[in-house]
């Protein structure tokens, strides 16, 4: 798989979460792949953790949501993990 297919999936991650979030100089996002999987790491500022994960976890699920359809356009399969 490309690396632009990567980040096109990190970047979507990145721009969810600082447009949610207090503080976007705290977003910090990682990827990583393995064959045609994508696992992308986001990590926030302890104080917006609960505006990422949302009530009963809507939020997040939302956001792995997008993700997969977006992955699925490229072929791939992706994962998003909130660290």
């Amino acid at each position: 798989m490309s690396e632009e297919r990567s980040a096109e999936m990190k970047h979507l991650v990145e721009f969810i979460a600082k447009s949610i979030v207090d503080d976007p100089t705290e977003v910090w996002v990682s990827e990583s792949t393995h064959g045609r999987d994508v696992h992308i790491g986001l990590s926030v500022a302890e104080e917006d953790m609960g505006r990422v994960i949302g009530r009963n976890g809507r939020v997040a699920n939302a956001m792995r949501v997008l993700l997969r359809v977006a992955a699925a356009r490229k072929g791939v399969r992706a994962n998003l993990d909130i660290e």
